[in-house]
């Protein structure tokens, strides 16, 4: 007899009004390509300013497999990542970006791997046709935190993964405030599998992601997995100090051997700003570790819940999610697995 699986679906949620429709069909027709399996749906709203509430309110009361939790202000990704994955009843838990750009008919490809004994199925992104502009930074991002941390990424792995119910428990026993998911997912190990999958056009609305947001999630990455950057400004402070005792004992060989007067004004101003600038750096890299030391040890919560559906998160409760029909209630179903 084939296992059944318990699977929860986590989809963040940042201004997503006009996707949550079309996603909740796209799973909805994936999930009856599982009929032996059981499924809910877990929205995570990050905040949203738009009508993402009203919507996830709305559905809720539609369909039972329908769950939602609303923040009381965007706390970002991460945040919204960890509330689902701390309210999740599931065997295996999916994480899925609410805007369609994660193919909701991959699910039963995942849940099938995951049948096989995989703790981790990796959906990679294909980056063949990508434009350049989009293609070039994302491979250097990879490449680049894959040489600066401790773990490594897989090229185009992003947060679309199933997780086992072991890999869940792991990941929710690590308490640090800055989250970096995609090192913690390679970080906690587990048997992995990957398939690659085509990046779809978003089917509503702009994308939040801007360049620097991008830039401080690589840098966030960078130095959330080790201290490098740390012996790199001690690297750099030898190198600087070598260069210095090389140039002092060149000056002095000129002068003593040669006869020649070096002008200092320029050089030592020069060899000022080098070192006020690698000094800086230093200070910076310095300063980032200990605002993360500052944050750890305030023990904040990583988010603030305003509102929930405010129905069980027994391991009990997961029912089917089901496509809407006119003669819906408006009243909320909740569904129990005999």
């Amino acid at each position: 007899m084939e296992q059944t699986v318990r699977l929860s679906i986590v989809v963040p949620c940042y201004n997503e009004e006009s996707s949550i429709g079309p996603l909740h069909a796209a799973v909805t027709a994936a999930a009856a390509a599982l009929p032996d399996d059981e499924v809910e749906i877990l929205f995570v709203d990050d905040g949203s300013t738009d009508g993402t509430l009203a919507a996830l309110r709305g559905l809720a009361a539609r369909d039972a497999a329908v769950r939602y939790v609303s923040f009381s202000r965007n706390f970002g990704k991460e945040a919204a990542m960890l509330a689902g994955l701390q309210r999740t009843n599931g065997d295996a838990v999916v994480l899925l970006d609410a805007d369609l750009q994660h193919p909701p008919h991959l699910l039963p490809q995942m849940v099938a791997l995951h049948k096989q004994g995989y703790d981790q199925v990796v959906a990679c992104r294909d980056r063949q046709g990508e434009p350049a502009l989009r293609r070039i930074p994302a491979r250097l991002f990879y490449r680049t935190v894959n040489r600066w941390v401790d773990v490594q990424l897989h090229d185009g792995a992003g947060d679309f993964r199933l997780l086992s119910r072991a890999v869940v428990d792991a990941l929710l026993s690590l308490p640090e405030y800055h989250r970096f998911s995609k090192g913690l997912f390679s970080w906690v190990g587990f048997s992995t599998v990957t398939l690659t999958f085509r990046h779809e056009a978003r089917q509503a609305g702009t994308s939040t992601w801007s360049f620097g947001k991008l830039v401080n999630y690589a840098l966030d990455g960078m130095l959330s997995f080790n201290n490098k950057p740390l012996r790199l400004a001690v690297y750099a402070g030898l190198l600087q100090t070598l260069l210095a005792t090389g140039y002092a004992a060149w000056v002095i060989v000129n002068a003593l051997v040669e006869g020649v007067d070096m002008p200092g004004y320029a050089t030592l101003i020069s060899a000022v700003i080098g070192m006020a600038g690698i000094q800086l750096m230093v200070l910076g890299v310095i300063g980032e570790y200990i605002g993360r030391i500052y944050y750890e040890s305030k023990h904040r919560p990583h988010f603030l819940v305003r509102e929930t559906d405010s129905r069980p998160t027994g391991r009990d409760q997961l029912t089917r999610p089901r496509a809407r029909s006119d003669g819906d209630s408006p009243t909320a179903e909740v569904g129990t697995v005999a």
